[in-house]
């Protein structure tokens, strides 16, 4: 560790003339600043000040390491001025990834709110549907939804809502195929669904008893847009699964019909991931608590306006 202590009484002492002035300056003994500048001489094993009971004089090394102190004394100020100036009021540059529906049907209501409330804060929002490194990526906080959120080495996690999916067709797609009443049947209709690659996929589905069944299915289509999944599914293209937030329109309206009402999917877990809660800047500090309390509210009074809304949470 550098003997920055030392050198701040050893600058004291050169400025002040000698260590009697400096000690009255400073209000300690005479002997106590005597000692830090003995330590500093031994700590850097080199003679500072030359001292006598009538002498004081400053050696050619003293003079340049005197010169070096006050610099680096003078930026360990500006050090903690700077980590004061932090804490005093949330401000500065915030890095935030979110999934692409999140953002669009949660964050772009609330943001405007925030950033009026902290002016001095400045935000980068990634919207993408790509899990992000958080630590390697230099994220401040990432928003997930997932419904087993998995533990992510070195991060923080805080949940603050659920988000449901449920099971929709059009009613002529449903008329024309019957509707089903066990969830094998489904693996003989037509399906749309939010995974990444075509090919055989599972839906996992819970009945209120607690009798679980996984399906696997053949999707007719395959897309993360939840935009295109719900205009599939209002042309009756098949049975789609998508968040209710998006369909609760379609549904009270009649132009979407959910299918197996009584099974329902795992519960989406929204939640955010941050490196640590040490030393966590008033900036980042202040968006997590605003998150926690007002997206679960933005989450239910959505309504009808979310009906045209977006990509996959996750």
């Amino acid at each position: 560790m550098q003997p920055l202590e030392g050198l701040y009484y050893f600058t004291q002492v050169i400025e002040h003339g000698g260590y009697a002035r400096a000690a009255r300056a400073l209000d300690i003994p005479k002997s106590r600043l005597s000692r830090h500048v003995a330590a500093l001489e031994t700590q850097l094993n080199m003679r500072l000040v030359n001292r006598s009971t009538r002498r004081f004089a400053v050696t050619d090394v003293g003079q340049e390491v005197h010169r070096h102190a006050i610099a680096m004394l003078a930026e360990a100020d500006a050090a903690l001025e700077a980590v004061e100036f932090a804490r005093s009021e949330p401000r500065g540059p915030i890095r935030v990834s979110c999934p692409v529906a999140l953002a669009q049907w949660g964050l772009a209501a609330l943001l405007p709110e925030f950033l009026a409330k902290y002016p001095g804060v400045r935000l980068q929002l990634h919207v993408s549907n790509r899990r992000v490194d958080v630590l390697a990526e230099g994220f401040d906080l990432a928003l997930r939804v997932r419904s087993q959120p998995s533990g992510e080495d070195g991060l923080v996690m805080r949940s603050f809502g659920e988000s449901e999916e449920l099971l929709v067709a059009s009613p002529a797609y449903l008329a024309r195929v019957g509707r089903p009443t066990e969830p094998a049947q489904l693996a003989k209709v037509e399906t749309l669904d939010q995974a990444n690659e075509l090919g055989r996929q599972l839906w996992e589905l819970q009945a209120p008893g607690g009798r679980s069944e996984r399906i696997e299915h053949t999707p007719r289509l395959v897309c993360s847009d939840f935009v295109v999944l719900r205009v599939a599914a209002l042309a009756g293209l098949g049975i789609a699964r998508l968040p209710e937030v998006v369909v609760r329109a379609d549904l009270a309206g009649g132009a979407l019909e959910r299918v197996l009402p009584e099974w329902n999917t795992p519960q989406g877990i929204l939640h955010l991931v941050f490196p640590t809660r040490r030393g966590l800047l008033p900036a980042v500090r202040a968006l997590i608590d605003f998150l926690a309390q007002r997206m679960p509210e933005q989450c239910r009074v959505l309504g009808e306006a979310a009906a045209g809304l977006s990509p996959r949470l996750d």
